[in-house]
């Protein structure tokens, strides 16, 4: 027991001593630091300069089709024929399917026939027309005859009239018995109902002159229908001659089929009536693609045409960038990203570039403007991405200040919240806090 006790007791004065000098060394920490911090650190430092830079905007990119269309049915019908599938390249107006409209065509034959109907009419209503000039030239002729005999008589009546008279004064001298009067009288009398009879045929004439004129004006009122209802039938037969077309889906423009979504057998409908629908084809140009860019509104208005646009693709890693510029600008931001739309087009004659694939793309934009820089490796960065610099004032002494980070070209960058002139710190490897003193090296 009391060996026991005594080694005890040794361990205890050990563990003791070892506590207490290792006390002794984290006291002594601090001291060594203060004393250290005493003496100014040595630093090189770079001066913040303003520079004429041109600015550039990195944004996503995605390729679209020159052209895209969905083709969709504008007649109901089964599909009778497909002629195109997924990943045919199909010229203008090629034949993609075909849809079987057999109730269209009986339709057709129905107007045809309503079309030779009515142009017989107006053949009908034409020889209506003829024969009622040629009842007017009869009429009128016998108008004509009638004033011509009308004249005979009125000359014969005349005639008659003055052998009345002379033999009346004959009768009355008593040189010629009064039967010669009476003969004389008989033929007046008889020359003047044969002008009442002719007076009475020219009026006849005159009529029906009037009557086959209204024969030709209601012959002409007739070939005037039958004209109108031929062209309308004519009409009717070019509208259903326009929907039989529409039976037959057509490619708009050159280019790829992109999807295809119906079979031979399969009904469709009129997408005009039921809806939308889904559609029967996609057809995409893609030898000429447009890139899209939904520019940030801070830098939207210094986009213009013609800047230069750098494109790269991650789908192509190891090939060089693409170089274009900005062909058309929408003007107008999306309210819901605050974005605007700028569009790059260019040729894709391999066929290389996919609607759909995403980019990256760089703008430069054509525009210099003054920015205070400075090099990448004086500018710190927390661990919240809050920028900052270790500004140096005339006594050496150090002054943490945090700044907003503008263009940054991968050697330089742009700092917002100093003056152009400033010192700041170089690459050092030490932190500094504000109030330190530095000792400046060249």
């Amino acid at each position: 027991m009391p060996m026991f006790r005594i080694r005890s007791l040794s361990l205890s004065v050990a563990a003791l001593l070892a506590t207490a000098i290792l006390s002794g060394c984290y006291v002594d920490t601090p001291i060594a630091k203060e004393e250290g911090s005493t003496k100014p650190v040595p630093v090189k430092t770079v001066s913040v300069m303003l520079e004429q830079i041109q600015k550039s905007t990195t944004q996503p990119a995605t390729v679209h089709a020159y052209y895209r269309a969905e083709i969709r049915a504008k007649v109901s019908g089964y599909v009778k024929e497909v002629k195109a599938d997924i990943g045919d390249f199909v010229e203008a107006g090629a034949t993609l399917a075909v849809i079987d409209v057999p109730e269209m065509a009986k339709q057709r034959q129905i107007i045809e026939a309503q079309i030779t109907r009515y142009e017989s009419e107006e053949k009908h209503a034409t020889a209506g027309i003829e024969l009622a000039k040629a009842n007017i030239r009869s009429a009128e002729a016998q108008l004509a005859q009638s004033k011509s005999e009308m004249s005979g008589v009125e000359a014969s009546l005349a005639a008659i009239e003055a052998e009345f008279n002379r033999t009346n004064d004959l009768v009355q001298s008593q040189s010629l018995e009064s039967r010669m009067l009476d003969e004389v009288r008989k033929k007046r009398d008889s020359e003047l109902a044969h002008k009442r009879a002719m007076e009475s045929a020219i009026n006849s004439s005159a009529a029906a002159v009037s009557v086959a004129e209204a024969k030709l004006s209601s012959a002409d009122a007739l070939l005037l229908a039958a004209q109108a209802e031929t062209a309308i039938a004519q009409r009717q037969l070019e509208e259903l001659d326009v929907l039989l077309a529409y039976a037959t889906l057509k490619a708009p423009f050159s280019g790829v089929v992109t999807a295809r979504t119906i079979n031979p057998g399969n009904l469709v409908g009129d997408s005009s009536k039921v809806g939308n629908g889904h559609s029967l084809f996609v057809i995409s140009q893609i030898d000429k693609v447009r890139v899209h860019i939904p520019v940030p509104e801070a830098e939207a208005t210094l986009v213009s045409r013609g800047d230069t646009v750098t494109l790269n693709f991650p789908s192509f890693p190891a090939e060089e960038p693409i170089t274009a510029t900005v062909t058309r600008l929408s003007s107008d931001l999306d309210p819901s990203t605050r974005t605007m739309l700028v569009e790059v087009e260019f040729s894709n004659e391999d066929r290389k570039l996919l609607p759909g694939m995403f980019g990256q793309a760089s703008i430069n934009i054509d525009t210099k403007v003054a920015a205070n820089m400075l090099p990448a490796r004086a500018v710190r960065f927390k661990d919240s991405g809050q920028a900052y610099l270790y500004l140096v004032g005339e006594d050496n002494t150090v002054e943490v200040v945090q700044v907003t980070t503008g263009i940054d070209n991968g050697h330089h960058i742009e700092v917002l919240g100093v003056e152009s002139g400033q010192q700041v710190i170089d690459a050092h490897l030490k932190r500094f806090t504000t109030g330190q003193k530095v000792t400046l090296v060249n």
